[in-house]
């Protein structure tokens, strides 16, 4: 037996139990679509080949691996129902002169790890067997295989409980699903195996009794970890998955220096990187490719997807999307970060603040109840509380772009495409709707007016009447 190695991944199944138009397969946990974890897994073994098993909704799923690991060889299953027959398959898309060890999985699987199929096959190829499978030891084992001993612990089958006896079913020992081959054995036993059984199918479970039939060595290896053959099966395992998952990351990045005040409030799609000594505060969500630099502050509350946080940033009870934010930068609470944007070192966005498609340069502050849309911000300006960068014309957008130590005043509406170059000023209500040269003030020109006695004359019998008439008496 040689160290060559192959990887079949099962994902031909409909899934129906997860009530869905959506492939299982592609259901989503930390991030990924299922089968992107097991694929992942697959390549971390080094493989001369990985070969995907497909059938239901075959387009979506065949393009989902393909996105995902674009070398992948996609076999399609015939009208022959069963795990056997699509390995089966499988075989045949194996080069004539492979003699190796097949790994087989489940595309519904995700939680096995490659260390425990990197010791499954060395313990497999050591042994000279035939098959090596996982199991577990189940109290409850029901709706599961069951590891087939005799007196001396040997190993002589595996049985689906469908076919199984009632002392078969009493049996705690299940097959994990996971198996790994030699090829020329498997090949031999598949051309064996039928269709004679409770579901009609044919089993890749019945190659262990072919294996042992033909003097082969077969063995089943118990892992006392029993997610890491948990299959997903309906929308309760989705979640019951994703939520160990989520701890196993939540806990390697603990371990790796990240402070994580609640991890049962916290999650960490498998993508986001995160350095030492950042502060994950509860309630947040990290996902997609998102990356946080050391020092940083996470939370409480607040959602990332695809973001890229700097050195020392603190970004508390807010959304962001595709941004960046520089070194230092303070964001939050409350502010809504859409794709595009990008805060500059020691940068703000401050509470209640929108932000889309702007560029706001280092130092510069966007403190409150404002919106920066399709704009350019440069280095130390503050724009006033309340300012709306108007940048629809109800055709088009349009950018603006403000300079250098720009002070835009409270109460703004720049009317996008505008210019305020550097150093200039903008009083408090103004409407901009021109450029504003370097270093001048500009403010809209419409003098105050009162008109007294107004209140009494249109509100009588107001109480902000009888408020005016007292006042009035006071002053009197």
């Amino acid at each position: 037996m040689t160290n060559r190695l192959a990887v079949v991944i099962l994902a031909a199944g409909q899934g129906t139990r997860m009530k869905s138009s959506l492939p299982k397969v592609l259901h989503r946990i930390g991030g990924r679509p299922l089968i992107s974890h097991v694929l992942d897994t697959a390549a971390g073994l080094q493989p001369e080949t990985i070969i995907a098993v497909v059938r239901h909704e075959r387009e979506r799923v065949a393009a989902a691996i393909l996105d995902h690991a674009p070398t992948t060889v996609i076999v399609d299953q015939d009208e022959i129902a069963g795990t056997g027959r699509a390995v089966e398959q499988a075989l045949g898309a194996l080069p004539a002169d492979f003699d190796g060890s097949v790994v087989v999985l489940s595309g519904d699987v995700p939680l096995i790890d490659v260390v425990t199929l990197q010791q499954l096959t060395l313990t497999h190829v050591e042994q000279g067997r035939g098959m090596t499978l996982l199991s577990a030891i189940f109290e409850n084992p029901t709706g599961l295989g069951r590891v087939l001993r005799d007196a001396s612990g040997a190993m002589r089958g595996i049985v689906e409980e469908k076919d199984a006896t009632d002392a078969e079913r009493r049996i705690t020992e299940i097959n994990g699903g996971i198996y790994v081959f030699a090829r020329e054995a498997l090949a031999r036993a598949l051309a064996e195996i039928d269709t004679n059984n409770a579901q009609g199918e044919k089993y890749l479970t019945d190659a262990a009794a072919r294996i042992l039939h033909a003097g082969g060595v077969v063995d089943a290896v118990a892992t006392d970890d029993q997610w890491l053959i948990a299959g997903v099966n309906d929308r309760a395992q989705l979640a019951e998955a994703g939520r160990e998952l989520n701890r196993r990351i939540v806990l390697a990045h603990q371990r790796a220096g990240v402070t994580e005040q609640d991890p049962a409030t916290t999650w960490i799609d498998a993508d986001v990187s995160i350095e030492p000594d950042v502060e994950i505060l509860p309630g947040s969500y990290l996902q997609g490719a998102t990356t946080i630099s050391s020092g940083a502050v996470i939370g409480p509350d607040t959602t990332l997807v695809d973001c890229e946080v700097g050195e020392g940033a603190h970004i508390r009870r807010s959304e962001a999307t595709l941004a960046v934010f520089g070194p230092g930068a303070e964001v939050g609470p409350f502010s809504y970060i859409r794709p595009g944007t990008e805060l500059g070192a020691r940068g703000k966005i401050g509470a209640f603040v929108e932000t889309k498609n702007a560029k706001i340069g280092d130092e510069s502050k966007v403190p409150h109840l404002s919106y920066v849309g399709d704009a350019t911000i440069g280095d130390g300006s503050n724009i006033g509380a309340g300012t709306i960068f108007a940048n629809y014309d109800g055709v088009q957008k349009h950018h603006s772009t403000i300079g250098d130590a720009v002070k835009i005043g409270s109460k703004n509406v720049l009317v996008s495409p505008v210019t305020v170059e550097d150093g200039a000023y903008t009083a408090a209500g103004t409407v901009v709707r021109k450029d504003v040269p370097s270093g001048a003030l500009a403010m809209s020109v419409a003098p105050q007016r009162n008109i007294e006695g107004w209140v009494a004359e249109n509100r009588p019998q107001t109480s902000s009447a009888r408020a005016a008439e007292q006042g009035e008496e006071e002053r009197s």
